[in-house]
C-alpha cells in the first residue's frame, strides 16, 4: 500500500506493534529508539526484503550482542525505515532500520546482559528521561529485529520505494527496496531490542548507569527473567 499524501490531508495510522511472539502485556526504554511497522515486519516474514537489504548506516561494526530499549512514550518527527544488514565480524544480521530526525524518549532504559565466568550473569543498564525532561536524540537510528508498542504514524506511506525516503536526511535504502516513511511517530509502551544504535547527539537529562552482578534488564522477555516494572526503569 503506498499513498501520495496532499499537503492538505492529514492520514493517520494507528497500529499495535508485535514481535515473533505472543506476550502478556507488561506494565518499560534506550536511547534509541525505534521502530517497527506491522506492515514492514510482515514483509520482512514472507522474504520480501531478502533481495534488497543493503548495509546499515550504521557504519561500526557490531559485536553481534542484543541489547534491549525501552521507553514509556517515544515522540519523533521524521521518520523512515527499511531494512539492512548489520555487519559483525563473523556474522551479519538482518535488522529493520528505523531513522528519526528528532526524537524525545520518556522513562528511557537500555540494558544488556552478558555472562561472566565465576559471577555468572551481568547487567550493564543505562537510564535517563525520568524526571519530567525527556531523552532527546538527533538523527537517531536504531537498528532492531523485534519490537512492540502502541504506534500512531501521521502521513504515512507504506511500501515506498526505500532509496527515495526523505524523513532523515542522509538516510535511506537500497533502490528497490521496501520502505515507508512518516511525518510524525509516537510510541507508547516501547519494548525493542536491537543490535546498534547511532545519533548526531544524545541528550540524557538524569543519567544513571550501573552495572549490578545478576539480570536486571529494562523488561521481560519470553524465557527471560527480569525487571521489567516503571519504577525499576526509573532507578
Amino acid at each position: 500500500m503506498t499513498s501520495n499524501v496532499d499537503s492538505a490531508t492529514q492520514t493517520t495510522v494507528r497500529t499495535r506493534l508485535t514481535g515473533h511472539t505472543r506476550w502478556r502485556r507488561l506494565a518499560v526504554a534506550m536511547v534509541p529508539t525505534l521502530l517497527a511497522s506491522a506492515a514492514l515486519c510482515t514483509a520482512m516474514a514472507r522474504g520480501a526484503l531478502a533481495a534488497s537489504f543493503g548495509v546499515s548506516p550504521n557504519s561500526f561494526t557490531v559485536s553481534g550482542e542484543s541489547f534491549q530499549i525501552g521507553a514509556s512514550t517515544l515522540a519523533g518527527r521524521g521518520f523512515v525505515q527499511f531494512g539492512v544488514l548489520d555487519r559483525g565480524a563473523h556474522a551479519s544480521y538482518p535488522e529493520a532500520l528505523s531513522g528519526i530526525r528528532s526524537a524525545d524518549l520518556y522513562d528511557l532504559c537500555q540494558s544488556v546482559v552478558q555472562d561472566v565466568p565465576v559471577l555468572g550473569p551481568v547487567t550493564l543498564r543505562l537510564t535517563s528521561g525520568s524526571g519530567g525532561e525527556p531523552a532527546h536524540a538527533d538523527r537517531l537510528v536504531a537498528d532492531s529485529h523485534d519490537l512492540q508498542g502502541d504506534a500512531v504514524f501521521h502521513n504515512i506511506n507504506i511500501g515506498q520505494d526505500a532509496a527515495t525516503v526523505q524523513g532523515v536526511p542522509g538516510v535511506h535504502g537500497e533502490p528497490g527496496g521496501f520502505g515507508e516513511q512518516a511525518d510524525t511517530v509516537r510510541i507508547d509502551d516501547l519494548r525493542q531490542q536491537t543490535r546498534s544504535v547511532s545519533a548526531a547527539t544524545f541528550r540524557l537529562p538524569g543519567l544513571h548507569l550501573s552495572v549490578q552482578v545478576g539480570d536486571h534488564s529494562c523488561f521481560l522477555t519470553p524465557g527471560h527473567e527480569g525487571h521489567h516494572t516503571r519504577g525499576d526503569r526509573r532507578e
